[in-house]
């Protein structure tokens, strides 16, 4: 089972008077990991280099960002893959120190630098989720939602025309029970479509 991290944590190593500054953070996708990269360049202007690796839903990264191939975004993404995370980007912000690593070294610091972030992280098991949608009479618009609230599931939308649509997200595994509970208070009157991607 994946699992993610319920929220960031730091890393900060000297190596040869390089400074190594590592984080471990939950993050959705691609565009949100590269927005938080620029936002890190925008923190260190002075760094040499903002090496990253993403696992998130089938979307990996492995950025090395001037280091010599493969010394950087590989080993990291290597990490968080011996750790089974999915929705996890990691990132370290080098500030060279006028000592040259070599590309060993440089394997050995970048990945000490993400596992040393891991050693404080929360690791929780990733839920998948699952979005339902259903049309409803007016009178069984609070019904749906007090087992939406009961069920601890997200609403997502609601929309008002000749019926009620409801739009909401749970984890996947509840999802097969909820519709069920709901079929069941509905009596019949409760009408299942695939939700928008």
């Amino acid at each position: 089972m994946p699992f993610t991290v319920s929220a960031p944590t730091h890393s900060d190593l000297t190596i040869k008077k390089s400074r190594f500054i590592g984080c471990v953070q939950p993050m959705a996708d691609r565009a949100a990991a590269q927005a938080h990269v620029d936002a890190l360049w925008k923190q260190h202007p002075g760094a040499a280099h903002i090496c990253w690796a993403l696992m998130a839903g089938g979307q990996s990264a492995a950025v090395d960002d001037g280091e010599p191939g493969g010394t950087a975004g590989r080993p990291m993404l290597d990490v968080l893959r011996h750790h089974d995370l999915d929705g996890v980007q990691a990132t370290v912000v080098r500030y060279f120190g006028g000592v040259k690593l070599g590309a060993g070294g440089l394997v050995r610091a970048y990945t000490d630098a993400v596992a040393q972030a891991l050693l404080a992280a929360d690791k929780v098991p990733l839920q998948r989720m699952a979005t339902l949608q259903c049309l409803v009479p007016y009178a069984l618009e609070g019904l749906l939602r007090r087992e939406v609230e009961a069920a601890g599931a997200t609403l997502l939308d609601v929309r008002h025309g000749s019926l009620v649509t409801l739009q909401l997200r749970l984890p996947e595994a509840q999802a097969h029970g909820f519709v069920q509970r709901v079929n069941d208070h509905g009596q019949g009157r409760v009408g299942w479509t695939d939700a928008p991607d």
